[in-house]
């Protein structure tokens, strides 16, 4: 039986990319495109997929929309695709529910497999994603190892200040003087932020802020002096 299909995605171009890379796919049978969540969301009510391919960057798309999906059936397995090439948005979208991840720019067969592999159970990550992560010190192991939480990162304001702190190039000694907080806890934090963001270093700590507009590549050069 053939695998059922809906694209996410509200690039044209890009849903007229895949239907020419699912015509000589005999077990992938394409339902639709949608533009938006609502279309999705819409588009269930007639139509059950097995896989759902979504960018949850592309314009009238938010990742909430999978909760939604998921809600009207459990058993629609979503596959990422996506332009962006930051671990920090595959990990974004591991923990909101999406099982396999590719680029925009992977082979067709790299979606292919993605779509197969996702649709009998197993995770699909396309080799380019999975150096990028490495290169991110994001930790692919955590990924590999199905050890990521599929709930939303929450970040305490407390540990959000920190990590504002550390990209800005604080020690945890200027950091405990500055928040009137012991060194121990400060390294406690410290260890709580890396495990949450599935990061294993300063360095990534640093990237995760700077992407998320936390700090500005500007706010870490040079600091003032902590008497």
């Amino acid at each position: 039986m053939a695998i059922k299909l809906i694209i996410a995605d509200s690039s044209e171009l890009f849903q007229l990319g895949i239907q020419l890379i699912l015509q000589k796919q005999e077990d992938i049978e394409l339902l639709g495109a949608a533009n938006s969540d609502d279309e999705l969301l819409e588009m269930l009510e007639n139509h059950i997929p097995d896989i759902i391919l979504f960018d949850y960057h592309a314009k009238n798309f938010t990742i909430e929309v999978i909760e939604k999906v998921k809600f009207i059936n459990r058993k629609i397995k979503f596959v990422g695709i996506t332009g962006e090439k930051t671990g920090g948005v595959v990990l974004k979208g591991i923990r909101n529910g999406i099982k396999s991840y590719v680029k925009k720019e992977c082979s067709a067969t790299e979606i292919i497999d993605a779509i197969i592999e996702t649709h009998k159970g197993n995770k699909f990550f396309c080799g380019d994603l999975v150096e990028q992560m490495r290169n991110e010190n994001v930790s692919v192991e955590n990924i590999e190892k199905e050890a990521l939480s599929c709930e939303p990162i929450a970040l305490s304001e407390r540990e959000l200040e920190i990590i504002k702190m550390i990209a800005e190039g604080y020690t945890n000694a200027q950091i405990a003087a500055l928040l009137y907080i012991s060194n121990h806890t400060v390294n406690t934090h410290r260890k709580n932020i890396l495990k949450k963001l599935g990061i294993n270093n300063t360095a990534g700590i640093v990237m995760m802020a700077v992407k998320s507009g936390i700090v500005t590549p500007d706010q870490y050069i040079g600091l003032p002096e902590i008497g």
